[in-house]
């Protein structure tokens, strides 16, 4: 594309960036700027300019964000051009200039690049070469840390040298963390292998300590463009600021507000600081959203501008104004996820949109347990108990709550527990934890089990007599495992309810033990996940008991999940699905309508976030990311209780919800707004439900400062814990309004004595009409 024509299609803010070519310049790109468009038409511009190809480096942190770009530039300039762009991830592109000059660095230009299950499989065989216990030094933890380091280029002997890194490791009982980095190092060496951090530090040794070929490269690529750049880390920023230290000639495209990445070793100064690095810097600022509505921009922009660390912008839409964001208030984390199911069936039914154009954001993976069940009942139940139909979801960029790892091995425990004939079950758990029994011992006993016509099980249990040819010590383990197993057996043919047996597998198999010590987010997930198994087996236990139904043992909620894990298989084969996923795995997406759950204290801000002021404002543009994904509509809901850890904790509501502007907010609360036997679901209307009075007096109130120090926004009306207790016939009539431990609030629509023991029929509204046993239901007469 000879001619200009292409600028035509740029506002001024995209066409002044495009434009400038005369030195550093850092592209402030808000949310739905059309960032991936200014990016593709500098490209294109330089090309324009007579540029060649080749000395154009191009980088991004994704395969499909440089896909997409190079697809666009094909589309604009000859095929051949974009084909010689240097265009690429980090890694990609790291990778082709060291392959290039291996040997200056000690390698063979064919060197082999481990990936993450590569270099974890490799850190667990020297932690048993060393003769270590894994549960001390857990491979997960040793592979973070590891990465950590390298990513802020510290090699093995600066890290042994370093008394702040040793003490850490001391404090962590594992001192010898430097040793274990050290030997990876040496047999990454050794095997003629890099893993992808690798790829970042000896690319820094390359440019470092070969002047020649950094020279080499600063004259070769006369253009760099950055994607991306507040996700960049240390080593990332480094290269880049190496290879463009002659000339200048950077390109940043970035948005501070959306820095999100603290955890993988993304630093927000990286971008922040770029002014103190290039005095001449020029800033361009893409606040023209095109994705969201004017509503929907103003309340992200109100919550973002309580954080202290940013470059100051003020995004705007020219899109329709919109509706307000509903915020709304639920008793429980079982009802809010009813609510969002009934958000989403109204929605559909309103509108006509498509579950493909809904989203449901949450900020922990475990979140997604009570949401998926929801969905598969289809939300509200009618006053004869039956349900709508299931709404298909699925969940993006993981595995839906049963099918996780820590969740199935959980449930093989019980599944061995009701039938320990079940080899399948036992083959998962019987080295999960590790205890010893290995793939060779299991690989006899199959051969045994095979010759005799008996199960695995059996041949654990009768070594001798079915001819297992294992050591006493292989014996003494698996002697082990076999009493364990037999004990929760005894427990749960005792008549112990699920809760129990669930519990004790939990304690006993260690399976939530050896994970603790280990603060990597993919650990604390699995333990959230596994206390979330927890919080189902209770919901189910509590739900059987108030309903006078005695199917409440182990064996039933077996019985149960399995149609859940059946329905997973059949959403998968579905076509449009609601998507659920972490906010983190949200961003660079949109969708027309979005739904926020969860914005509670300790939970989005996180409790591990809220110590520091740094840490509430990436939780605060955590929140701000999740907003702006939305097109349309966007809805945030909260729970004033929410069952962990085996009781039920009060929550309160996020302090961010009280950094946005209150013209932007339509504030609705579910349980507070009961009225009589009906009531409508809050929805994207402009008319909420009207709140409790205590409700809106708390809204009423100063919204709290927003700095980590400051006191907590004020809880929105709830019972405490203790205030849930059983009731007499007496004390119940027809129409009264109660307050349930885990429903929410409801009317009693009928009372019937005629049984031996008196029912009560309850409509909750969102969460359905429920038939309780007044002797076990608690509850709050209001």
């Amino acid at each position: 594309m000879l001619d200009n024509e292409y600028l035509k299609q740029l506002n001024e803010q995209q066409r002044q960036a495009v434009l400038y070519c005369d030195g550093p310049q850092l592209v402030i790109a808000g949310a739905g700027s059309g960032k991936t468009r200014v990016l593709t038409y500098k490209i294109v511009h330089l090309l324009n300019l007579g540029l060649p190809p080749f000395r154009i480096m191009a980088l991004t942190f994704t395969n499909k964000a440089a896909r997409e770009m190079r697809e666009r530039i094909v589309r604009m300039v000859d095929s051949m051009q974009a084909r010689q762009l240097w265009m690429g991830t980090f890694h990609s592109i790291f990778s082709r200039l060291l392959r290039a000059n291996a040997e200056r660095i000690g390698f063979k230009s064919d060197f082999t690049i481990y990936d993450a299950t590569d270099s974890r499989s490799l850190i667990k065989l020297i932690v048993k070469d060393m003769g270590l216990d894994d549960k001390e030094y857990k491979p997960a933890t040793l592979q973070s840390r590891i990465s950590m380091v390298k990513n802020m280029l510290i090699s093995p002997d600066d890290y042994a040298r370093n008394r702040a890194l040793r003490d850490a490791d001391d404090k962590a009982q594992r001192p010898l963390t430097h040793i274990i980095y050290k030997t990876y190092w040496n047999r990454c060496r050794v095997a003629g292998a890099m893993d992808f951090d690798d790829l970042l530090f000896y690319t820094n040794i390359l440019l470092r300590d070969n002047p020649d070929v950094c020279e080499r490269y600063q004259d070769m690529f006369q253009y760099i463009l950055v994607d991306e750049y507040q996700d960049t880390n240390f080593a990332q920023h480094l290269i880049v600021s190496q290879l463009c230290k002659r000339h200048g000639r950077l390109c940043v495209v970035g948005d501070d507000a959306q820095s999100i990445y603290s955890f993988r070793g993304a630093n927000i100064a990286n971008i922040l600081g770029l002014s103190k690095e290039y005095p001449n810097l020029q800033t361009f600022k893409l606040e023209q959203n095109y994705r969201s509505t004017q509503r929907i921009i103003e309340a992200a922009n109100s919550l973002i501008a309580k954080n202290k660390k940013q470059i100051s912008k003020h995004i705007f839409s020219e899109n329709a104004v919109g509706d307000r964001i509903p915020v709304i208030q639920c008793f429980s984390d079982y009802e809010e996820a009813y609510v969002v199911a009934n958000q989403i069936a109204s929605l559909k039914a309103r509108t006509g949109c498509s579950y493909e154009d809904i989203a449901v954001l949450y900020r922990t993976n475990a979140q997604s347990r009570t949401l998926e069940e929801a969905l598969k009942n289809g939300g509200r139940r009618d006053k004869h108990g039956h349900t709508r139909e299931a709404i298909p979801y699925r969940i993006y960029g993981g595995l839906s709550f049963y099918q996780r790892k820590e969740v199935k091995d959980a449930v093989c425990y019980f599944r061995l527990i009701i039938n320990p004939d079940d080899d399948e079950a036992l083959r998962r758990v019987v080295n999960t934890p590790a205890r010893g029994i290995g793939d060779t011992t299991m690989g006899r006993v199959q051969h045994c089990a095979l010759e005799q016509g008996v199960s695995l099980w059996h041949v654990l249990c009768n070594p001798d007599e079915s001819g297992l040819n294992v050591n006493s010590g292989i014996k003494k383990k698996m002697s082990a495992f076999t009493d364990l197993i037999k004990g929760l057996i005894e427990l749960n043919n005792n008549g112990a309810s699920a809760l129990d047996v669930a519990e004790e597998v939990i304690a006993r198999s260690r399976l939530k033990a050896v994970l603790l010590g280990d603060n990597t987010p993919e650990n604390i997930s699995r333990q959230e996940n596994i206390d979330e198994l927890v919080n189902a087996v209770n919901d189910f236990v509590l739900q059987k008991e108030e309903e006078g139904d005695e199917s409440n043992r182990l064996t039933d909620f077996l019985a149960e999940t399995s149609l859940l894990t059946d329905q997973d298989e059949d959403d998968s084969q579905s076509g449009e699905r609601v998507t659920l996923m972490t906010v983190h795995a949200a961003k660079g997406l949109e969708f027309k309508n979005v739904i926020i759950v969860g914005v509670e204290e300790d939970l989005f801000p996180s409790a591990m976030s809220s110590d520091t002021l740094a840490g509430i404002e990436e939780e605060r543009r955590l929140l701000y990311v999740a907003i702006t994904r939305a097109m349309q509509n966007c809805v945030i809901t909260y729970a004033t209780s929410r069952y962990r850890n085996g009781q039920t904790n009060l929550c309160v509501m996020s302090r961010f919800i009280s950094d946005i502007d209150p013209q932007y907010l339509q504030m609705s609360a579910t349980s507070s707004s009961f009225a009589g036997t009906q009531r409508d679901v809050p929805s994207f209307s402009p008319r909420p439900p009207r709140p409790s009075v205590e409700y809106r007096r708390s809204l009423e109130r100063p919204a709290q400062p927003a700095s980590p120090q400051s006191s907590r926004p004020l809880a929105a009306s709830a019972a405490m814990p203790g205030d849930f207790v059983t009731h007499t016939v007496d004390e119940v009539s027809e129409g009264c309004i109660i307050n349930h431990s885990r429903f929410g609030q409801g009317a009693i629509t009928t009372i019937d004595t005629s049984g031996t023991d008196a029912k009560i029929v309850v409509d909750f509204g969102d969460v359905g009409v429920k038939t309780l046993l007044l002797k076990f239901a608690k509850f709050k007469i209001l």
